[in-house]
């Protein structure tokens, strides 16, 4: 194949991953003049338009996206490939990124890396915190980290975690003069804090379950967070009931500093999950990794 024609084809690939010609260029380390002159030269080779630009976005045409799903998982094959050939190295070595929400990180990942890290020095990590549903083939994640419940078909899934529960806390400074609620209903006359979910923009109904039914209540309340350990700092202060991962207030239950309400209301969540595409062939690194993360009961 031409060199120009392979240099042109990444290009038109990371522009259309990324959505932009300036996050794509800064992926690729040129300037976006650059950039625009290779898809232009592309585009004028094979004389059909494969990008719609627009002032706030670039978006594959059909064209492109017919193109896109042909040559992108070959692409992926070469870096596969490459992975794989450092096999041969004394030492696993390479670069994983990974995406998982921030209490997955905390509570699973980085425990377990921690050692990992130092076993295999040669290995780079990139955890990137995020909440909301992630495309990690778009975004050239190599791996995910979910819920069980949450996972798509297409994808291979790994248990790293144990089942968990939510928990309904408040502090005894908070529940001085009010009810203590005893069904998800007495929810309503209470402050709760609402969760904020990035995917969407929505706020998290919380969950609850009775004889095998699920239920979702949406909360009312003053208060507002994008994640859960600033409503654990506001449950801690008094400001109202949160409903917050079990293993985060533990502690703070056994100190005396929160109380927990409709515990027996609370449904049990499959655990977490690292999740990557079925296509893809893992390296020694990814292999190495997926075996420091797999959960033993």
């Amino acid at each position: 194949m031409d060199r120009d024609n392979v240099a042109d084809l990444i290009a038109f690939i990371t522009v259309a991953q990324n959505g932009s010609f300036t996050r794509a260029a800064a992926r690729l380390g040129v300037s976006q003049s650059a950039l625009s002159h290779a898809l232009s030269r592309l585009e004028k080779r094979i004389g059909v338009r494969l990008l719609t630009r627009s002032t706030r976005s670039v978006s594959p045409t059909e064209a492109g996206e017919r193109l896109l799903a042909t040559v992108e998982p070959r692409f992926l094959e070469v870096d596969a490939a490459l992975e794989q050939i450092k096999e041969f190295r004394d030492k696993p070595a390479g670069r994983i990124r990974l995406s998982a929400g921030e209490h997955a990180i905390d509570a699973v990942l980085w425990p377990r890396l921690q050692g990992f890290a130092q076993e295999y020095p040669d290995i780079h990590l990139e955890i990137v915190a995020e909440n909301g549903f992630v495309d990690i083939v778009a975004q050239r994640y190599d791996a995910g980290v979910r819920l069980g419940e949450q996972l798509a078909k297409d994808m291979v899934a790994v248990r790293i975690g144990p089942d968990w529960r939510m928990a309904v806390v408040g502090s005894p400074g908070y529940f001085e003069g009010r009810a203590v609620p005893l069904a998800p209903t007495d929810l309503s006359g209470h402050a709760c804090i609402n969760l904020r979910l990035p995917t969407h923009g929505d706020q998290y109904a919380w969950e609850f379950e009775q004889a095998g039914r699920r239920l979702n209540v949406r909360v009312e309340g003053q208060l507002t967070f994008s994640n859960s350990n600033h409503i654990l700092s506001a449950t801690l202060v008094g400001s109202g009931l949160g409903c917050i991962p079990e293993d985060l207030v533990e502690p703070y239950l056994k100190s005396g500093q929160l109380v927990r309400v409709l515990e027996e209301w609370m449904p049990i969540f499959d655990g977490y999950h690292l999740y990557y595409p079925s296509r893809r062939q893992p390296s020694s690194a990814f292999t190495r990794l997926i075996e420091a993360l797999r959960y033993r009961r």
